[in-house]
């Protein structure tokens, strides 16, 4: 038997007793909730003498002590929206403004406006902002005239607004027909709350003017209901934000990030 086959024998001998003794680590690591994977404790042998016997390479085998893959990063949700809500946001969006009612019958509310990037998910991108819907909260089925916002995931396709376009990427419709008047349910008046406006796509042609009253579900359906400039008040079933917030969200939203607005109370959100 060779010098070099002799000593090769008694490393592996050694290494075995080690490990038959408990000396060695099991190769498991710790992964800490953060952001990253924690490390790996190495493998511990001990001396042994002879030749190093490599573990990866070297056809006599050996412990291999390399570290385990990281868990892949789950893309984040937005927080609060349940599995039904998160389901009806298309595949397509990675824009989405998010509304959420203090409750089934109130007429405040929060938005935030979230991005959702390839790999890490939606995250929030502005806000949150203060908000304001219909006097009497929310519904899964909105009625013409029953002053309740309607819940649901709808499109952002088509802008307008008595002042000039501030900026946007959207179809911008601009004049005077945007003109608010008279007085909100509380008497509160109306003067520039149609200043700027979004549509939301609820029973309404996409691709139109804000002023467009096609009913594709029909009359009895209601319709009209915009983004708009907060006039001091609960609105007949639209979603009111500050002016600046609402400048400020026209000219973010992008028509190729296909935006749409998560709307509703915060229980009917999280279903």
């Amino acid at each position: 038997m060779s010098v070099r086959t002799a000593r090769g024998v008694s490393a592996a001998l050694a290494l075995a007793a080690l490990l038959l003794t408990g000396c060695g680590h099991d190769g498991q690591g710790v992964r800490d909730e953060g952001d990253g994977p924690g490390t790996l404790a190495d493998v511990s042998t001990g001396p042994v003498t002879g030749p190093v016997i490599d573990p990866v390479t070297d056809s006599g085998g050996g412990a291999h002590a390399g570290r385990a893959a990281p868990e892949p990063v789950r893309p984040r949700e937005i927080p609060a929206l349940g599995p039904a809500t998160r389901a009806r946001i298309p595949a397509a969006s990675t824009q989405a403004l998010v509304v959420t009612g203090e409750g089934p019958d109130a007429d405040r509310a929060t938005a935030v406006l979230y991005t959702r990037d390839r790999v890490k998910g939606w995250l929030p991108a502005d806000g949150p902002w203060p908000a304001r819907n219909a006097a009497r909260g929310w519904t899964g089925e909105h009625r013409a005239g029953d002053l309740r916002s309607p819940v649901g995931v709808f499109g952002l396709t088509d802008a307008g607004g008595r002042l000039a376009d501030p900026g946007t990427r959207l179809p911008y419709d601009h004049g005077s027909a945007f003109t608010a008047r008279g007085t909100g349910v509380e008497g509160e008046p109306l003067a520039g709350s149609f200043d700027y406006v979004v549509a939301v796509n609820y029973n309404r042609e996409p691709g139109t003017t804000p002023l467009d009253w096609t009913r594709p579900l029909g009359a009895g359906r209601g319709g009209g209901i915009w983004l708009h400039v907060d006039h001091g008040g609960p609105t007949h079933g639209c979603v009111a934000l500050p002016r600046d917030r609402m400048r400020q969200l026209l000219r973010a939203l992008d028509p190729a990030r296909t935006p749409v607005v998560v709307m509703g109370d915060a229980a009917a959100l999280s279903r």
